[in-house]
Protein backbone atom coordinates (compact mmCIF):
# COMPACT_ATOMS: atom_id res chain seq x y z
CA UNK A 1 0.00 0.00 0.00
CA UNK A 2 1.09 3.65 -0.91
CA UNK A 3 0.62 6.64 1.35
CA UNK A 4 0.53 10.12 1.36
CA UNK A 5 3.28 11.90 4.12
CA UNK A 6 2.55 14.87 5.22
CA UNK A 7 6.09 15.75 6.64
CA UNK A 8 6.63 18.76 9.26
CA UNK A 9 10.05 20.52 9.04
CA UNK A 10 9.78 21.77 12.63
CA UNK A 11 7.34 23.00 14.70
CA UNK A 12 4.55 23.47 12.18
CA UNK A 13 0.82 24.39 12.84
CA UNK A 14 -0.95 21.33 14.22
CA UNK A 15 -4.14 22.13 12.81
CA UNK A 16 -2.74 22.85 9.53
CA UNK A 17 -1.00 19.83 8.91
CA UNK A 18 -4.30 18.16 9.94
CA UNK A 19 -6.46 20.00 7.74
CA UNK A 20 -4.12 19.18 4.60
CA UNK A 21 -4.18 15.75 5.18
CA UNK A 22 -7.36 15.17 5.58
CA UNK A 23 -8.54 17.26 1.82
CA UNK A 24 -5.58 15.29 0.27
CA UNK A 25 -6.65 11.76 1.70
CA UNK A 26 -10.16 13.03 0.15
CA UNK A 27 -8.90 14.16 -2.98
CA UNK A 28 -5.98 11.63 -3.50
CA UNK A 29 -7.55 8.55 -2.03
CA UNK A 30 -4.76 7.26 -0.21
CA UNK A 31 -4.06 7.01 4.04
CA UNK A 32 -2.51 9.87 5.03
CA UNK A 33 0.82 9.57 7.57
CA UNK A 34 2.24 12.26 9.51
CA UNK A 35 6.17 12.22 9.30
CA UNK A 36 8.68 14.59 11.14
CA UNK A 37 11.27 16.13 9.24
CA UNK A 38 14.22 18.35 10.05
CA UNK A 39 13.69 21.99 10.27
CA UNK A 40 14.57 23.93 6.81
CA UNK A 41 16.75 26.13 8.85
CA UNK A 42 19.47 24.27 7.14
CA UNK A 43 18.16 26.51 4.00
CA UNK A 44 18.56 29.19 5.73
CA UNK A 45 20.22 32.30 3.52
CA UNK A 46 20.98 35.35 6.18
CA UNK A 47 21.34 37.67 2.98
CA UNK A 48 17.91 36.85 1.76
CA UNK A 49 16.11 36.11 5.44
CA UNK A 50 14.77 33.14 4.11
CA UNK A 51 15.68 29.16 3.18
CA UNK A 52 15.82 27.79 -0.29
CA UNK A 53 13.51 25.62 -1.52
CA UNK A 54 15.73 24.03 -4.00
CA UNK A 55 17.86 22.08 -0.97
CA UNK A 56 14.94 21.89 1.18
CA UNK A 57 13.46 19.81 -2.05
CA UNK A 58 16.91 17.92 -2.00
CA UNK A 59 16.56 17.03 1.38
CA UNK A 60 13.02 15.67 1.01
CA UNK A 61 13.44 13.83 -2.77
CA UNK A 62 16.25 12.08 -0.94
CA UNK A 63 13.59 11.39 2.41
CA UNK A 64 11.15 10.10 0.78
CA UNK A 65 10.15 6.86 2.18
CA UNK A 66 9.63 3.67 0.24
CA UNK A 67 6.14 3.31 0.87
CA UNK A 68 5.59 6.86 -0.17
CA UNK A 69 2.93 7.50 -3.11
CA UNK A 70 4.00 11.58 -2.21
CA UNK A 71 5.40 13.58 0.41
CA UNK A 72 4.24 16.53 1.16
CA UNK A 73 6.25 18.35 3.87
CA UNK A 74 4.89 21.95 5.80
CA UNK A 75 7.60 24.35 7.13
CA UNK A 76 6.66 27.81 8.52
CA UNK A 77 9.98 29.20 7.48
CA UNK A 78 9.36 31.79 4.37
CA UNK A 79 11.47 30.04 0.83
CA UNK A 80 12.82 31.35 -2.18
CA UNK A 81 14.12 30.28 -5.61
CA UNK A 82 17.04 32.39 -7.02
CA UNK A 83 14.98 33.54 -9.97
CA UNK A 84 11.81 34.99 -7.48
CA UNK A 85 11.66 36.60 -4.44
CA UNK A 86 9.44 33.92 -2.36
CA UNK A 87 7.65 31.02 -3.17
CA UNK A 88 4.89 29.70 -1.41
CA UNK A 89 5.79 26.12 -2.43
CA UNK A 90 8.07 23.96 -4.65
CA UNK A 91 7.38 20.50 -6.13
CA UNK A 92 9.10 18.10 -8.10
CA UNK A 93 7.04 18.44 -11.14
CA UNK A 94 5.92 15.08 -11.70
CA UNK A 95 8.00 13.42 -8.71
CA UNK A 96 7.17 12.26 -5.33
CA UNK A 97 8.03 15.00 -2.97
CA UNK A 98 7.06 19.22 -2.66
CA UNK A 99 7.53 21.77 0.12
CA UNK A 100 4.76 23.85 1.23
CA UNK A 101 5.60 27.40 3.19
CA UNK A 102 3.01 27.98 5.54
CA UNK A 103 4.83 31.82 6.25
CA UNK A 104 2.82 33.80 3.42
CA UNK A 105 0.02 32.19 4.01
CA UNK A 106 -1.32 33.99 7.08
CA UNK A 107 -3.29 37.20 7.94
CA UNK A 108 -0.10 38.23 10.38
CA UNK A 109 2.40 38.30 7.88
CA UNK A 110 0.61 40.94 5.90
CA UNK A 111 0.13 43.33 9.39
CA UNK A 112 -3.41 41.98 9.61
CA UNK A 113 -4.96 40.22 12.60
CA UNK A 114 -4.80 36.20 12.82
CA UNK A 115 -7.66 34.92 11.21
CA UNK A 116 -6.82 30.74 11.38
CA UNK A 117 -10.19 30.18 9.53
CA UNK A 118 -8.98 31.86 6.10
CA UNK A 119 -4.94 31.01 7.10
CA UNK A 120 -6.28 26.73 6.83
CA UNK A 121 -8.34 27.45 3.37
CA UNK A 122 -4.89 29.16 2.57
CA UNK A 123 -3.04 26.05 3.15
CA UNK A 124 -5.04 23.30 1.92
CA UNK A 125 -5.00 25.20 -1.42
CA UNK A 126 -1.15 25.74 -1.42
CA UNK A 127 -0.88 21.89 -0.79
CA UNK A 128 -3.29 20.59 -3.43
CA UNK A 129 -1.74 22.59 -5.92
CA UNK A 130 1.89 21.28 -4.80
CA UNK A 131 0.47 17.88 -4.38
CA UNK A 132 -0.52 18.49 -8.00
CA UNK A 133 2.60 19.19 -8.95
CA UNK A 134 3.96 15.82 -8.16
CA UNK A 135 1.15 14.27 -10.13
CA UNK A 136 2.51 16.09 -13.58
CA UNK A 137 0.11 19.07 -13.46
CA UNK A 138 1.59 22.07 -14.67
CA UNK A 139 -0.66 25.53 -14.01
CA UNK A 140 -3.74 26.01 -15.37
CA UNK A 141 -5.37 29.07 -16.75
CA UNK A 142 -8.76 28.66 -14.88
CA UNK A 143 -8.36 31.26 -11.96
CA UNK A 144 -10.83 29.39 -9.41
CA UNK A 145 -8.51 26.05 -9.75
CA UNK A 146 -6.30 24.78 -7.03
CA UNK A 147 -3.33 24.55 -9.91
CA UNK A 148 -3.60 28.16 -11.37
CA UNK A 149 -0.47 30.13 -10.91
CA UNK A 150 -0.42 32.09 -7.77
CA UNK A 151 1.86 35.20 -7.09
CA UNK A 152 0.50 36.89 -4.71
CA UNK A 153 -2.07 36.27 -1.58
CA UNK A 154 -5.21 37.43 -3.47
CA UNK A 155 -4.89 35.06 -6.26
CA UNK A 156 -4.44 32.36 -3.85
CA UNK A 157 -8.00 33.67 -1.98
CA UNK A 158 -9.60 33.94 -5.58
CA UNK A 159 -8.79 29.99 -6.29
CA UNK A 160 -10.92 27.35 -4.88
CA UNK A 161 -10.05 23.99 -2.94
CA UNK A 162 -10.15 22.09 -5.82
CA UNK A 163 -8.51 21.03 -9.32
CA UNK A 164 -11.34 22.36 -11.67
CA UNK A 165 -12.59 19.60 -14.35
CA UNK A 166 -9.87 19.19 -16.72
CA UNK A 167 -7.07 19.22 -14.05
CA UNK A 168 -8.75 16.42 -12.24
CA UNK A 169 -9.18 14.03 -15.29
CA UNK A 170 -5.91 15.36 -15.95
CA UNK A 171 -4.14 14.03 -12.49
CA UNK A 172 -6.32 10.78 -12.65
CA UNK A 173 -5.53 9.35 -15.47
CA UNK A 174 -1.88 9.93 -14.28
CA UNK A 175 -1.95 8.23 -11.60
CA UNK A 176 -3.60 4.95 -13.24
CA UNK A 177 -0.31 5.48 -15.05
Amino acid sequence: MKYLYVGSMGDVDREAAAAIGERLEREFGAPVRGMELPDAEFAYNAARKQCGSIPVLELLIRSCPEDALKLIALTERDLFIPVLTFVYGHAQLGGRSAVVSLARLRQEFYGLPPNQEVFLHRAVKEALHETGHTFGLVHCPTTACAMSLATNIRQIDSKQTAFCAACEAHWRRRSRE
